[in-house]
């Protein structure tokens, strides 16, 4: 049977949270098979567990709420999650964001990394799409399909020299995370970052946790990590969106200009049609491939 899996121990870290500019104290705990990935605010006392439900805005990053209190930007962490397989784990902070580290996931990978990751003894339950649930707007679309394997596939199109059209599909395992998704920053316009500030947010962002354009070209000295670099993020926002359901997918995830508010809208459309999709706990034979997407 494959395995639910937690950290083997403790870590933290501190990084700068993106839009209040404040340091953030990060930890990251084991938790029991069974009880999910939940986050807790140490300021507050207050527990928020990862749920669609708890899902509070979704304007500029997907935060979540309870209680009147909120942890944003958690995308970029839930996709290291994802990617790690990781289905019981309690985030401890101590203010009202993640931190935005690099602008990627490869920090939390590290974490991770450092934290090392067990099996436990209850069998891990996977998410498998049935027929397609598909949301759309104005020409843009999120969807999850059937199929044997999991997939994201993405398209963007922006107006800019830069970026274009960009087009990726990427079949999931966590090595081919690593290597293809894990380092891809968020990305930004200055005249964007200029207004967010003029709002005193975005206080924390700099060319350090971003990929940052004007009009014509890209501010960063170091240039792309990727010539894709743009369209491999929104993989990766997708990817921790998706982390929101519980359970990894085993089905196709394809969007065209994607958004977290729309990743958010096909989360509650899934699970508020139980044809669309059953939870199983697939035994080794099964499902080895599967298994070994988290080798």
């Amino acid at each position: 049977m494959i395995k639910q899996r937690t950290i083997a121990r403790a870590v933290e870290s501190v990084g700068i949270g993106l839009h209040k500019g404040k340091p953030v104290h990060l930890r990251l705990e084991p938790l029991d098979a069974g009880s999910g990935i939940l986050f807790y605010r140490k300021d507050a006392g207050v527990t928020i567990p990862l749920a669609p439900e708890y899902v509070v805005d979704t304007q500029m990053a997907t935060v979540i709420g309870k209680e009147g209190i909120n942890v944003s930007t958690i995308e970029h962490f839930l996709s290291a999650l994802y990617a790690y397989g990781i289905d019981n784990i309690r985030v401890v902070l101590d203010d009202t964001e993640m931190p935005i580290m690099d602008g990627s996931a490869a920090s939390f990978c590290m974490m991770l990394d450092e934290a090392g990751i067990v099996e436990q003894e209850a069998g891990k339950e996977i998410l498998r799409i049935k027929k397609e649930v598909r949301v759309e707007t104005g020409g843009k679309y999120v969807a999850l399909k059937p199929s044997e394997t999991a997939s994201f596939e993405f398209t963007i199109r922006f107006d800019h020299p830069v970026i274009g059209e960009q087009k990726r599909r990427f079949l999931f395992g966590k090595k081919a995370f690593l290597e293809e998704i894990a380092r891809a920053r968020t990305f930004g316009f200055l005249r964007e970052v200029q207004y967010l500030r003029s709002r005193n947010l975005a206080l924390g962002g700099s060319l350090e946790n971003a990929i940052v354009l004007d009009d014509a070209k890209i501010l960063n000295p170091e240039g792309l990590r990727f010539d894709d670099e743009f369209v491999r993020h929104k993989i990766l926002d997708a990817m921790g969106d998706m982390k929101l359901l519980g359970r990894p997918i085993l089905g196709a995830y394809e969007a065209f200009a994607g958004s977290h508010e729309l990743n958010h809208r096909l989360t509650l459309a899934l699970m508020a049609d139980p044809d669309a999709y059953e939870v199983i706990t697939l035994q080794v034979a099964q499902g080895v491939s599967f298994a070994q997407s988290f080798a």
